[in-house]
Order: C-alpha cells, then sequence, then structure tokens
C-alpha cells in the first residue's frame, strides 16, 4: 500500500464513491459502489477499502 491509497482511503471515509473514482475512473466499481452507498454508508465504505486496498495498476502489476 502507498501513501496514495492511504490519502485514497481517507478521502473514502469522507465520500466513500470519491476514493473509489481516485482508484479506478467512471468503471464497474464506481457505479457499485456509489449503488452501496445509497443503501447504506457502511457497505459503501467497506467496499472503497476492498477496491482501493486490492486493486492493481499497471505499474504494480510490471507489464512487459
Amino acid at each position: 500500500m502507498t501513501f496514495g491509497d492511504f490519502i485514497r482511503i481517507l478521502f473514502s471515509i469522507l465520500i466513500p464513491p470519491l476514493g473509489v473514482f481516485l482508484r479506478v475512473g467512471f468503471g464497474l466499481h464506481f457505479w457499485l459502489n456509489i449503488l452501496l452507498t445509497i443503501l447504506g454508508y457502511v457497505p459503501g465504505l467497506i467496499h472503497a477499502i476492498w477496491i482501493i486496498a486490492s486493486h492493481r495498476t499497471r505499474d504494480t502489476v510490471g507489464y512487459r
């Protein structure tokens, strides 16, 4: 986990979809997080932290 991930998690505590957007953009996970946050803050927060912690980018995977 990087410092950027830590900042995204802090944003997610305030507004869960914002942290997901900063990690994956306007994708399926973002819209799913919007739905989960509407249904309840805690499910949206858990999903956001899970996405931020587990989502791999091109830089971390090491593409050749």
